[in-house]
């Protein structure tokens, strides 16, 4: 493996734990509801949701299968409109969609 990539990887790696670790350590009670980090963190359960939906629209692109999209999609959508809980409706999706990937793959 080439340094580069691996570098590329601990960086990316280092970040991710911290954009995810550091918020549940940092007491956000004192922080303006309107101010850049609120809006920022509010931002990242729908963005969440968005990452997933093109990463498992990538494959679709390049003639894979519509099914486990649209099962994830719907599942999403569903919980969404229901609870009105990104957490719920992004793990609802994730589970959706890996269902039926590794049904129609087993």
């Amino acid at each position: 493996m080439r340094s580069e990539i691996l570098i590329l990887c601990l960086i990316v790696g280092a970040f991710t734990w911290a954009f995810r670790y550091l918020p549940t350590r940092m007491d956000m009670s004192r922080l303006p509801e309107s101010g850049p980090l609120s809006r920022f963190l509010s931002a990242t359960g729908p963005a969440a949701i968005a990452t997933l939906f093109v990463a498992s629209a990538l494959p679709m692109l390049s003639g894979g299968m519509p099914l486990p999209l649209l099962a994830g999609t719907g599942a999403v959508v569903a919980i969404y409109a229901l609870s009105r809980s990104v957490v719920g409706a992004t793990m609802a999706g994730s589970a959706a969609y890996g269902a039926v990937f590794w049904g129609l793959s087993a």
